[in-house]
């Protein structure tokens, strides 16, 4: 794949946010391929609203973006819907101590329990209950029609299949490969 680097010396005649930066700083710093920022600075952008509209239909079901990926990486375990603490931890990318908070307001809601693993006494694994089995399945639902008006409302089926193609090509060699 070729790398596409273009340097910005006027910004285009309806700038953005992102244009009306690299402008600024070709004009500051000429010396400077800005040209990286067009991506990155509007992926950066992009992620912050995304996140923020995906925000809404977690707060309607009373969870944070957190809890709402916590109650998601149980019901992704299959059943009995279970997974270790460090598990959870390790599938939602946060510390041990982010990952105790979240369970234990999770607890407290009811959505949780925490028992002894089955298959280790002496371990301790997160379960979903009843009633986090029925909030994540209509949470999760809720999301991914989120999702698709998302994508729908600012891409073409082409365009969309185009993004995650390349975004699935660059993520592959900047994150590490996963740990067996």
């Amino acid at each position: 794949m070729e790398a596409i680097l273009v340097s910005v010396k006027q910004p285009p005649p309806n700038p953005d946010h992102v244009a009306r930066i690299q402008a600024e700083w070709a004009r500051e710093r000429p010396d400077l391929d800005v040209g990286p920022q067009g991506v990155i600075g509007r992926l950066h952008r992009l992620g912050l609203l995304l996140t923020d509209r995906l925000a809404l239909v977690y707060r309607r079901y009373g969870l944070s973006e957190g809890e709402f990926d916590v109650l998601a990486a149980l019901r992704r375990a299959g059943e009995p819907f279970e997974r270790a603490p460090g598990e959870l931890a390790v599938h939602t990318m946060v510390t041990t101590g982010a990952m105790t908070k979240r369970i234990d307001r999770l607890e407290r809601d009811g959505l949780v329990a925490r028992r002894r693993s089955a298959a280790d006494g002496r371990g301790r694994v997160v379960a979903l209950t009843p009633a986090g089995l029925e909030l994540i399945d209509r949470a999760f639902t809720e999301h991914m029609e989120n999702e698709r008006t998302l994508l729908e409302d600012g891409l073409s089926a082409q365009e969309a299949a185009q993004l995650e193609a390349l975004l699935t090509a660059w993520l592959a060699r900047v994150e590490p490969p996963p740990s067996a």
